[in-house]
Formats: C-alpha cells, structure tokens, sequence
C-alpha cells in the first residue's frame, strides 16, 4: 500500500510476539481447494523470514499441511496457524481448507480471525470462483469483516489478471463494484516458447512505481512509457473508488473539479475504507522460484499490517454466564477479565490434548487455573460441563514445531498444553468469574457413517477414540440410535468421512468397518386381527403354563401402543395381566414382520387360562409375545418410513434440477420461498430412506452452492414393493 522499503521483521529460529493487541492482525486464508492458500502462506511467511525456503504442497513439506493425511491427500484438511512478524506486527496467518467437507475449520478460522485474504486462482474459471466462494463471502459482509482478494496462479498460460478482476468485482461488489478494484497491475516479462508472458513484478496504481521481482528480491523503479499507458484508466478509477469511501466528503468535489489529491491522502483513506469493510482491494501473489521474495508478497504483508484492523477494532463476541445470565460486553483489553475460546482442538501422541485459543479478554498465562465451559451442543455428543482446569504450557505453533510463549495478551492467539477437558468451541475464564462465549454458526452434519468395531480389542478402545473425535470436530455428531441400535457418525461429506477414520486409525489406534446405514423404520397393523398365545410346557418339576387371547386393531399415527384388559371372571389372574402386556410390549419392540418396533396399534386382552402351579410371570410374557406373533401372520402389516422435512436454498437458476430431484426420490414439494436476491429455498419432504446420501448428490445438482437442513416430520406407510425388498432383505440377513 506504501511504497517505502520493508526489512523482514522475526527470524526462522524463534516466535514472534506481541505485547499489545494493536501489534497483532489476525488473518484467515479463504479459498476454493486448489486455489492456493497454503503456497501463499508459504510465500509470506518466507518474505516475513520466518522460513528460509519455502516447501510445496505435493511434496508434503509445507508448514500449514503437517498431518499425515494432508501429506497423503496433497490437500489441506484442517484449520492450521503461522504467525509471523512484519514491521514490529505479529501476523497470524490463518490457513483454511477449501474442500467443502471442512467448512467446519474454515468457520473455526472466520471466528478466530479479524480480516479474510479470499484466494482466487487464475487458473479457475469464474463459475468455481462463484460456487465456492461468494457465500462465505456473504457471511464475512453480514458481520462487516474486512475482506482483501488475492489472486494467484499468475504463472499459468491462460491467466488473465484484468479479467478474474472484472469477474471478482461482479461476485463480490453487489451494487457497488467500485468497492472491489485492484491496487497493483501485474508487470510481465518477455514471452517464452509458449508464447506465454510471465509476471515478474507490478505496477502500483496509487504510487505509479514498478516493484521488480525478476531477481528474487523486492526493487522499486519508475514506470517505463510501455508501462504508462495501461494504468492510467485503473489508477482514476481506483482513485475515484477511494475517495466514494472517504470520511472527506469535500474530497470527491475537489477531485471532479481537477484537483490533484495527494497521494499519502489517498493511502490514508484506502487504509481506512479496507479496516471498515467498505472497501476490498485486489492482489496479485506468487511464489519465488527457488526462494526469494515471492511476487506480490511484500504488498501483501504491507496491507496486512497497515489496512487490516488490530483486534482493539474488532468486537469480541457476547458473553454470557455459564447460566445463561447476560454480562456487558467484552472490550479487547489485556487488563480485562480473562475470556478465551478453544478455535481448535487436536491430540498429539506425545504432549496429549492441545487446544489453540483466540484471547478475547485478558491476559492468559502458563500454569494458572482457568475455568473450562462448554454448553449447547450436546445434540452433537458434547456433554454441557463446567470445570477448573490448570493451563500447561503456551506455545505459539509453528507446522509441527511448538514455539514456546511467555503470554498471550487480548487479540492474540496461542496453544495451551495439558487442558484435558477442553473441547472446540468451549470458553476459557477465571475460575472465580465463568463466563462463556455465544457459539459460532456450525454447519449441520447430514451424511451418515455407521460403524462397528473390528476386532473385540477395538470394541474395547472405540468409545474413547470416538469421544475424542467429537472434542475435537464439532461438526462431526455422534449418535447411539436406540432403535437400529448402530453407531452413526454424521459428517458432512465422503472426504470427512474418509479423515474420520482415518484418524481413528492412526491416531487412536481403533479400527472399525463402516457398514450400511439403517434407517429405523416402524410396523404396524393394516387392518383389525386376533391371536392366541399358548405356552404349555412340562418338563419335571413345575411346568408353565399360560394361554391368553387377544384382539388387535390400528389406531392413528403416534398413538404408540395402548394397552387394555377386558378380562371377564377372572380367566387371567389378575397378577399376570400385567405380565401379559410386558409380553405383548416386548414382542412389539422387536418387530413382528421385519424386525422393526411396531406402533400405533391397540392390544386388547380378552380372555386367557391359567394353571394353579405352572402358570408363572413369565410364561404369561411368553404367551402374550405368542399371541401378537399370531395376530400379525392374520393381517397385513405395512412397513412405516420416517418421512423428513427438507429445506434447500439454492441459486434460483438450480431450483428447477433440485425440485426434479427430489421429485424422483419420492418426496413431495410443498413450496418455494425467496431467500434474498438469487436465492430460493426449495421446501419438500421425502423419504428419509431416499436421502442419505443428499449430502453428496445436493453438491453435484447444484454445482456446489446448495445447502440443506432436514427434521423429522412424521412416520408414514412405505410403498408395498419397496417394503416387500426390505422384507427379503432382512430374511436373508436372519
């Protein structure tokens, strides 16, 4: 953004600090996967001197992807931290992935930061920039975060830098596409045998200098008359976008009147429109061959430092009291009552849990007692809990290196050591004032994953692996489904499927088998039927005996089994009547044609017989089991189907392909609401057995821009051939 020369602040071999809030700027990395966020991180921090060479994604030596799987995967596939420093300022680059499974870590990242770097790519066509990018770019704008775009892939044949800005400031301006301009023109060298032009420098628009990256090393000339010509009509309208978001507003007046405006006034107020979130300048960015200082890097970090706002800008979120009692809000202040939050939480085999924390208030320091709080999200297997919990040591993390750090004031970020209990999204306080932190938005688990344990020894290990999991991800749901009797994992995609067992196989050492997904389904009576148990046996000693007759009808759905004694003259005893509902309960629990629960029926006990001696408690369970056996094989029993209702908003040019698809998926739509410009939230409700894998088939009917939430709605009758195959199956299966 300036022009004047920078020396990289912070060496390889040790952490930079920051003792204020004002010498920090927390920054997340958003980007479509492949984009190339983790390679700009690379480029920056070796720019910064944190690194002395830069590592590439496919060969696994980079510092953001240091887990096995990223290694494996060449992809990033959690949330990671480089801090660096520049100019006296401690910058935390936050890395995010860009796969859509992990949209999880990338909202950890949005919550722990206070400005995005969006990543575009031009070797991406414009329609993946849009379908992957514009909607967290909405999120950003509804809580007014400061946003920058970098471009990157300049090296690549078919790039076209004013073209993917054109294209940025349509997806990303709205009504205001003056608001997204870039700053710097790229420079490019002498074509090669493709006929390609690399670029090895940039022109600024405001300061009319070329900044040469030829040589590896950042140096600064004028403008050649080849160089002249192109910027003229970019650097007025940059100007004139500037000065829209001035506070000056004589400024515009003085600059149509022809005027010419300083150019340190001009700086100035971009600084101020980009911190505000009105304005959103545009990059280019590109690795150094062989080391050196990346093109477009030390801009970067110049408007990192200079335009991105200090934490002391940006509201802490609310606070509350572990009892939901609402306290003032928080200030960014290192003076301030200690209030931290878990952003990210990861097991290491040899230092154990390490959670990294966002300090919104005070001062965190080794060695002290904090107050550890979790609440809200035990839907998702996180038992709400409330504990005093001593802090271990505080790093600050480096790839797989752990720095050490004296503390870590409001508005930085560290990793606290040894916090046993802390799970993701959890809040850190003084143990004598808890408090805890309003939750940030977590997206809805909707893919399920069963699984069962390999071996006898895994079954043994396969609670604790999974109870880890879930402190780790929250946007992994862990479910005991008491009618199926399975253990579900919901995920939000087949890659985050994938991480999940791998890490509990690697890191935990469980093996399990994922085997399919049973949805639970109901039986029920299709019309009125009778049945006579008889349970007589003798076998020496006290027999059994026990007969009963009953009459059983359908009733409503959600009626669930009601039970009624009609008996006359005392056929059953009355001290077995009740043994004989336990029987006709159990029975209905298990199934009666498919092995599922059967509902909505009533069960009315008639008359019966009963022997002085052989007739016991259980003989008369059995004999009710018996006599609902007997009844269903005379009448028809119709499978029941859970039956969802669904919300999907989608672009409106996808809603036609969604309503055909759930159309042929069974489901009923039953409107359509706009949700915004563009948008339209589809509204049906389909079989729940049609959509366990929608999660996945929503992504390729609406190119990656839908999204959906689900509720159960009710129970219903399942087509006869679809429930006649279900039949067989469990046949072959018994």
């Amino acid at each position: 953004m300036g022009d004047k020369a920078h020396t990289p602040a912070g060496a390889a071999d040790r952490a930079p600090t920051a003792d204020r809030p004002s010498d920090v700027r927390n920054v997340v990395l958003v980007g479509h996967s492949g984009s190339g966020k983790t390679t700009l991180v690379e480029a920056l921090a070796q720019t910064a001197g944190a690194l002395g060479r830069p590592g590439r994604v496919e060969d696994g030596a980079t510092v953001s992807d240091y887990d096995e799987i990223e290694h494996r995967q060449h992809r990033s596939v959690q949330l990671s931290l480089v801090p660096v420093g520049w100019d006296g300022i401690k910058i935390n680059l936050l890395d995010t992935p860009g796969y859509a499974d992990f949209v999880g870590e990338l909202r950890a990242g949005l919550r722990a930061a206070d400005a995005a770097l969006f990543v575009v790519s031009a070797a991406q066509e414009a329609d993946a920039v849009a379908a992957s990018t514009r909607m967290v770019w909405e999120e950003c704008a509804a809580v007014g975060m400061p946003r920058a775009i970098v471009v990157t892939h300049l090296d690549t044949a078919r790039t076209d830098f004013e073209e993917l800005t054109r294209v940025c400031a349509e997806l990303f301006g709205g009504d205001d596409p003056d608001a997204v301009l870039p700053l710097y023109l790229p420079v490019r060298g002498p074509e090669g045998a493709d006929g390609h032009a690399a670029a090895t420098g940039l022109i600024g628009l405001l300061s009319e200098r070329v900044f040469d990256y030829a040589t590896g090393v950042r140096s600064e000339r004028p403008p050649g008359d080849d160089d002249r010509e192109p910027i003229a009509a970019a650097r007025a309208r940059l100007i004139e976008g500037i000065i829209a978001e001035s506070e000056d507003e004589t400024l515009m007046d003085r600059y149509l009147g022809g005027e010419e405006i300083d150019v340190d006034t001009l700086v100035a107020d971009l600084e101020k429109a980009v911190a505000r979130g009105g304005f959103h300048p545009v990059l280019a960015a590109a690795p150094a061959d062989g080391g050196g200082q990346g093109l477009g890097t030390v801009e970067l970090l110049e408007l990192i430092t200079r335009g991105f706002p200090s934490p002391l800008e940006h509201e802490p979120p609310a606070v509350t009291t572990p009892a939901g009692e609402p306290r003032p809000p928080l200030a960014c202040d290192p003076d301030g009552p200690l209030v931290a939050e878990v952003v990210k939480t990861a097991a290491d085999p040899y230092q154990g849990r390490i959670s990294l924390v966002r300090v919104f208030s005070g001062t965190l320091r080794p060695d002290e007692t904090v107050h550890v709080s979790g609440h809200g999200l035990a839907d998702r297997g996180h038992e709400d809990h409330d504990v005093d919990e001593r802090v271990g040591a505080l790093t600050s993390p480096f790839g797989k290196q752990q720095r050490p750090m004296a503390q870590c004031v409001a508005g930085d970020l560290a990793c606290v050591a040894r916090l046993g209990r802390a799970e993701t999204g959890d809040t850190l306080s003084a143990k004598d004032d808890p408090l805890l932190i309003e939750p940030w938005p977590m997206p809805e688990p909707l893919l399920p994953l069963a699984v069962e344990a390999h071996s006898k020894a895994d079954e043994d290990r396969l609670s604790q692996g999974l109870a880890k999991l879930v402190a780790e991800d929250p946007t992994l749901r862990l479910e005991q489904n008491q009618d199926t009797g399975q253990v579900v994992l919901w995920c939000l995609g087949e890659a985050h499927q994938d991480v999940v067992l791998e890490r509990l196989r690697g890191r935990y050492g469980v093996r399990v088998d994922a085997v399919p997904y049973r949805v639970p389904l109901r039986e029920t009576f299709g019309a009125p039927a009778s049945g006579r148990g008889r349970h007589v046996k003798q076998s020496g000693g006290h027999g059994q005996f026990a007969i009963c007759e009953i009459d059983v009808e359908p009733l409503p759905p959600g009626s669930g089994i009601e039970f009624v004694d009609k008996v006359v003259g005392g056929a059953v005893p009355r001290p077995f009547i009740g043994s004989v509902e336990k029987g006709v309960r159990a029975q209905a629990a298990r199934g009666v044609a498919a092995g599922h629960p059967l509902v909505d029926v009533r069960v009315t006990l008639k008359d019966g017989k009963a022997h002085s001696v052989d007739s016991s408690d259980a003989a008369f369970q059995t004999a009710g089991a018996l006599a609902l056996r007997e009844a269903a094989a005379e009448a028809p029993v119709h499978l029941l189907e859970p039956v969802a209702e669904v919300r999907v908003l989608v672009p409106d040019e996808y809603v036609g392909a969604v309503m055909g698809d759930l159309s042929g998926r069974r489901g009923r739509v039953v409107g359509t609401d706009q949700a915004g410009p563009g948008r339209t939230v589809v509204r049906a409700e389909v079989p729940e057995i049609e959509i366990g894998r929608y999660a996945i088939d929503l992504r390729s009917v609406s190119h990656g821009t839908g999204r959906f939430d689900r509720s159960y709605a009710r129970h219903e009758p399942m087509p006869s051939q679809i429930a006649e195959r279900l039949r067989e199956q469990a046949g072959k299966r018994s």
